[in-house]
């Protein structure tokens, strides 16, 4: 007969918006072709499901090159944003300016992860408000590629 099993995907929630954490402007404005690498970076979560249960997979996209960093963990703590972040610093070694962009997830938001931006000279940009399409690049990379 045949018959497989067919997984209900359960939704997950990454992103906590809901927070009284201080948001960047956006700046990056859908502009998704620079010149460039090391000039723009995207960053997003997601979650992969695994035989010992749910992971979540924090990356870092060049605009430019592609993805640079990343980072995975049972949980969604700043400290996964951060892993990720500095992989890609550790791979590139992006320069002073680097906008780097995220959704409005309490992640990106975090004292944490705000201080490693100052850190190294990036400019912070998240997302407007119910506004998926500024962080479109990262949104896609997970549908075509991890999912």
């Amino acid at each position: 007969m045949r018959l497989k099993p067919v997984w209900k995907r359960k939704f997950v929630h990454t992103t906590d918006s809901k927070h009284d954490l201080p948001i960047a402007a956006n700046v990056l404005n859908r502009q998704f072709n620079p010149a460039a690498p090391d000039q723009a970076y995207v960053s997003d979560i997601t979650y992969v499901r695994t035989g010992a249960g749910w992971l979540h997979l924090a990356t870092v996209l060049d605009l430019y090159a592609r993805m640079v960093g990343w980072a995975m963990a049972p949980s969604m703590p700043a400290k996964l944003v951060c892993d990720a972040l500095n992989m890609a610093i550790q791979k590139r070694r992006p320069a002073q300016g680097l906008i780097v962009h995220s959704d409005r997830g309490s992640q990106y938001a975090s004292e944490l992860y705000q201080d490693l931006l100052k850190q190294h000279g990036f400019v912070c940009r998240i997302s407007g408000k119910k506004n998926c399409w500024d962080n479109a690049v990262a949104e896609r990379f997970f549908l075509t590629t991890v999912q």
